[in-house]
């Protein structure tokens, strides 16, 4: 069989019939399938919907299905495509959205899939129920050219990646791993063969309560005599020196670490919460904000840690609790009370992701592309998503999707054009690494 002439066919069936991958994800922008992590409504949460969509479109094509809840109504859907184990390949996308937000700001209806400007437009459509749409658009046409793939393929919808993964976490474990994947969030054309590790993380500070009244008496020099009112220690005042010594570690990180992919400094230290009061909970949280009075006894700060794709958690894990020792060291109190680190964060963890950049699959995208006529960079994908949780259970994978913008704010879009081209790139990927029968 020649290759080349298969794949001439296949990508003339797309351009006959790009209607069908514009209109699948139109009507998947169509179903509302907001993460009820982040809101509950009404019609809003209906990832089970959009499962259902997405077999509608499978089973005629012949594939195997597997659907079970990874949360109470929250479907994963599987479908796969038999073939040899040794050229297997997996399409991942997640099918959840982050909420609307301010519906006042968006010219367009959220939930619409209007057409207009060459581009579809909606929450999702980027980000990224495109990708699962040209994933299945890639398969099908395929199939309907008249070559069946040897390698298996494996078509991963999941929920729930913008809380943490989950969804590819629960299938990463409960599947059969493929040789190699694709991850097909928006990546503009760039083919991203790296991703940085995340971890979310608590460290806690204590203190020691007392009377505001008394504050001087902590602060001031003061004679340690019989009688002496028993000075507290104010936890606020070492969370801001913490802060401080924060960033001097994150850029001492930045300008001493350094990955060939990531852009500089990108391995980051950023702190999203501050909370600080008085009586911790058994996670090392205050409880009490409200008295004013009280000299708070308890500093909690919760960090998102971003590091390099050649580092590990545990190394960058024993990294920072060691600077967290020896900030301690410097304050009596703290080397009696020293502080706590608490690691895995509300369950979030993201592996890092660091394909070689001459794996056989990021050839095959650029070569792919190159037969579009497409100059190629290979890049890093900055933030984290779940081609992470596949590479953390030994799957080489590559994320590779469409282009567009508005994603996690208003007036989301896709572009049309990127959106055709990229199922041409994804069917021209799985006829190069699977190879095709007739």
């Amino acid at each position: 069989m020649e290759p080349s002439k298969a794949l001439d066919a296949i990508h003339n069936l797309i351009d006959d019939e790009r209607d069908y991958v514009i209109g699948l994800t139109r009507d998947m922008v169509r179903v509302p399938s907001v993460n009820p992590k982040f809101e509950t409504g009404d019609g809003l949460n209906r990832e089970g919907d959009v499962q259902s969509l997405l077999a509608t479109h499978l089973e005629p094509l012949g594939a195997s299905l597997d659907r079970w809840d990874v949360f109470p109504g929250r479907p994963n859907l599987v479908a796969t495509f038999a073939g040899s184990a040794e050229r297997s390949l997996l399409l991942n996308g997640h099918i959840d959205v982050v909420p609307v937000g301010d519906r006042s700001k968006w010219t367009v209806d959220p939930f619409g899939g209007e057409i207009a400007d060459g581009r579809i437009w909606g929450r999702g459509a980027v980000d990224m129920k495109s990708g699962v749409a040209a994933s299945l658009a890639a398969v099908r046409a395929i199939l309907k050219a008249g070559y069946r793939p040897r390698g298996r393929i494996d078509f991963h919808s999941v929920v729930d990646e913008e809380a943490g993964g989950f969804g590819s976490i629960d299938a990463a474990e409960r599947c059969v791993h493929a040789a190699a994947g694709i991850v097909t969030e928006p990546t503009w054309g760039k083919v991203m063969a790296s991703e940085g590790g995340l971890e979310w993380l608590r460290v806690t500070i204590p203190g020691k309560n007392a009377h505001s009244a008394w504050r001087y008496n902590s602060i001031y020099p003061q004679k340690n005599v019989p009688g002496r009112l028993e000075p507290g220690v104010n936890a606020a005042d070492f969370a801001g020196r913490f802060l401080e010594q924060l960033r001097e570690l994150e850029r001492d990180w930045a300008t001493t670490k350094s990955h060939p992919l990531a852009p500089p400094g990108v391995n980051t230290l950023h702190v999203g919460a501050v909370l600080i009061g008085a009586s911790a909970d058994q996670d090392g949280r205050p409880t009490n904000f409200s008295n004013l009075a009280i000299t708070p006894d308890c500093a909690a700060i919760e960090i998102d840690l971003k590091f390099l794709p050649n580092e590990t958690k545990e190394q960058v894990r024993a990294e920072f609790e060691a600077f967290v020792y020896s900030w301690a060291q410097q304050y009596a109190w703290l080397r009696e009370h020293p502080p706590q680190v608490r690691w895995d964060l509300y369950g979030l963890h993201f592996p890092p992701l660091n394909t070689p950049v001459d794996h056989p699959l990021v050839k095959s995208l650029i070569d792919g592309r190159k037969r579009l006529g497409k100059e190629t960079e290979i890049a890093d994908f900055i933030a984290v998503c779940d081609a992470a949780h596949y590479a953390g259970v030994g799957i080489p994978c590559v994320i590779y999707g469409c282009a567009g913008d508005g994603f996690h704010r208003h007036d989301e879009y896709v572009e049309i054009e990127s959106l055709v081209e990229t199922t041409k790139l994804l069917a021209g990927t799985i006829v190069d690494w699977c190879g095709l029968t007739e």
